[in-house]
């Protein structure tokens, strides 16, 4: 294996403790914070096209409930159970993926193809992709560590897996997700001991494919040149990010007060969705957005601090895919706001509106907080 390993071999299983009480106080203190900002963010909308200020952080209190029950459920469950699970897990979300994309199947008039209409809720089958791919990949990685060695049959086949869900979500389109996906599944390769140069060859042939995946839709290009040049086209393709911006510089190192932001009246787009963190910036200020980013960066000190105490190969992939897929997803959306990143249209973990990334985020600290209680202290 690679020297890149985070963890090989199998240790022996330590008893259940505790679960780690830092990756429960941080996953809802995020989770609290996103509610309160989801409310100064969307009331305006919210009462201009619903009259109700709170459509909005009804239906996310509703998600977060759904979310705590399966958090609660992933603690107690053991993870090693995982290994029966995985296939039907992997199957489930591929179906649901092709099932999406079916005339009749996707909720309608949303110009994409993500969500399945559940009634007054809608679920987005990719946000399952990522929690079902990376426990299938962990567990066939912890099952067979001898081969991460061999492209052809330690590699390779991941790769295959990784290609059909990001042409499935493109399919949708959703570029960014997708995207977000292979750049965790590579990471759980690179973690898991494969070979650099196998890596570098990956990145080199996954190079074309992203370019073409740019290229085959003007907005996606489009989205490019704006992230370059946001300013040549203020009240255009720029407009988005230069509000994101505005509203980011206005709050300045206090904020100018939760709930008085001007740039949710209409002005910034999308303010209680991927760009919630710009309302943040604006009404908190620096200090507020700071406390988000050290928050962060405490959820990735704990999540890879469970990885490397894991008893085993499994829990410790298991720990560093969760832990990379949502510290990846928080990293592309404030790239995003700050534009430092293209738009891309990834959620901000736990803070931003949408019910199938906040459940599948708990769901992760569930997994996460159940190994950590198999850990070495």
């Amino acid at each position: 294996m690679g020297g890149a390993a985070m963890v090989t071999g199998t240790r022996s299983r330590s008893r259940r403790g505790s679960p780690d009480p830092y990756i429960f106080l941080i996953a809802i203190t995020l989770l609290g914070l996103g509610l309160v900002m989801i409310l100064s963010a969307s009331l305006v909308k919210a009462e201009a096209w619903y009259g109700d200020p709170t459509f909005y952080l009804r239906r996310q209190v509703l998600w977060a409930v759904i979310g705590l029950v399966i958090m609660a459920i992933g603690v107690r469950v053991d993870y090693h159970l995982y290994r029966k699970w995985a296939a039907p897990f992997m199957v489930a979300a591929l179906i649901l993926l092709v099932a999406v994309l079916l005339p009749g199947v996707a909720q309608p008039g949303t110009g994409a193809r993500r969500w399945i209409d559940l009634g007054a809720l809608a679920f987005q089958p990719a946000e399952l992709a990522k929690l079902a791919a990376i426990i299938f990949v962990a567990v066939g990685l912890a099952g067979r560590p001898e081969r991460i060695g061999r492209f052809a049959t330690g590699v390779l086949p991941w790769v295959g897996l990784g290609g059909a869900i990001f042409l499935l979500i493109l399919a949708q389109p959703d570029l960014g997700t997708a995207i977000h996906i292979a750049a965790t599944l590579f990471s759980l390769l690179f973690m898991a001991g494969a070979r650099p140069g196998h890596l570098a060859l990956l990145v080199v042939a996954a190079l074309p494919a992203l370019v073409w995946a740019v290229l085959s839709a003007e907005y996606r290009l489009a989205r490019v040149l704006t992230f370059l040049r946001p300013f040549d086209d203020p009240l255009g393709a720029g407009f988005q990010i230069i509000q994101s911006l505005y509203a980011l510089g206005s709050g300045r190192i206090f904020g100018v007060g939760l709930g008085r932001g001007v740039q949710k009246h209409f002005y910034l787009p999308e303010q209680h969705t991927d760009f919630i963190f710009a309302v943040l910036g604006e009404e908190l200020g620096l200090v507020g957005g700071t406390f988000v980013l050290l928050l962060f960066l405490g959820f990735a000190w704990r999540g890879y601090l469970a990885a490397v105490n894991a008893p085993d190969t499994l829990g410790s992939l298991l720990a560093a895919g969760i832990t990379t897929m949502i510290m990846l997803q928080a990293t592309m959306n404030i790239g995003v706001v700050t534009n430092t990143l293209p738009i891309t249209g990834i959620p901000l973990p736990f803070l931003s509106f949408g019910g199938s990334s906040l459940v599948t985020c708990m769901a992760g600290v569930g997994i996460l907080l159940n190994i950590s209680r198999h850990g070495r202290k």
